[in-house]
């Protein structure tokens, strides 16, 4: 019988207190069963007020290849991701960051709810291409939908009466679900990020919205048993299956055979670096970004490969 791989998590601990931001460094504690996961739910909070902005919005770098000082609506994405991190691992739902988020949204959201995919950027230093470029008249569900995810992860760890009530969050799921009912309607492929979001979100809804499951199988028949190429990216980038469906028993699960999803799992351990990190597979704008996706990376893989039992 063949062992099951597993991760070097010591040289995960190492490659992130050497490599990898406060931010990052207290997400994987939070992963990790022998730490204390309240105080490191605690110290993401901390670190992520570092990126916070008066307005309620976070900036500041939070999204590595957007660097720029203003409120982004990828910041409002990763601070929910982040935020969504800190209850699970047992922290308080801070009241007034989270509704100063939600009024940050509110007020800069689409008719309809949904973010466009980044707002003016004063100065590009940093900044990929693509941030810079965008229309920020243009309602984004590459942007809205994970952005939405976490915000319901959020509410599904803490129960929080206010999440729950908001506007525009009420206004924003509505949106991606027709959003997503469209794409998974066409007989084109939607953009790959695209699915990968739109699955986030609907495993994060299942519980809340009957139509999840649906969507889920619909969006299948755009997903291959096995990489699904990300068109105009760096030559060869690809989103993995475990990218796609990362929890054990959410809908996205049943797009692909556990035999699938055990061979995933085996290449994310082969992939662990001699340093004890992981990498990025897309193309990054600067050296400071590039570090701080390896951070991010490795968190990620850590807790794909926690779940999975490795």
């Amino acid at each position: 019988m063949t062992a099951t791989r597993r991760p070097d998590l010591t040289a995960a601990s190492r490659f992130l207190a050497t490599h990898g931001r406060l931010l990052d460094r207290a997400r994987f504690a939070a992963l990790l069963p022998q730490e204390d996961r309240r105080a490191a739910g605690h110290r993401i909070l901390a670190a992520l007020d570092g990126h916070r902005n008066p307005d309620g919005g976070y900036g500041l770098g939070l999204e590595p290849d957007l660097r720029a000082v203003e409120s982004q609506p990828a910041g409002a994405l990763h601070a929910f991701e982040a935020l969504a991190d800190a209850a699970e691992a047992g922290a308080p739902l801070p009241r007034g960051p989270v509704d100063g988020l939600l009024a940050w949204l509110g007020a800069n959201a689409l008719e309809g709810g949904p973010v466009p995919f980044a707002l003016p950027i004063a100065e590009p230093a940093g900044c990929s291409p693509f941030w810079v470029e965008a229309d920020p008249t243009e309602p984004s569900l590459q942007l809205t939908a994970p952005t939405v995810a976490h915000a319901h992860r959020l509410l599904t760890a803490t129960g929080d009466a206010v999440l729950a009530a908001d506007p525009w969050l009420a206004d924003a799921t509505a949106w991606c679900l027709a959003a997503i009912d469209e794409a998974a309607s066409g007989d084109e492929a939607p953009f790959a990020y695209v699915v990968q979001f739109s699955l986030l979100l609907l495993d994060a809804v299942a519980e809340r919205e009957p139509a999840a499951a649906d969507l889920v199988a619909r969006l299948g028949r755009h997903v291959p048993d096995g990489p699904l190429p990300v068109v105009g990216g760096i030559e060869g980038e690809v989103l993995h299956p475990i990218e796609l469906a990362p929890r054990p028993g959410a809908p996205s699960r049943s797009l692909y055979s556990a035999a699938t999803i055990d061979a995933e799992l085996d290449r994310l351990v082969d992939e662990q670096r001699p340093d004890g990190g992981w990498t990025v597979a897309f193309r990054t704008n600067s050296p400071a970004a590039a570090l701080e996706w390896r951070g991010f990376a490795t968190v990620g893989a850590v807790a794909k490969l926690l779940a999975g039992g490795r």
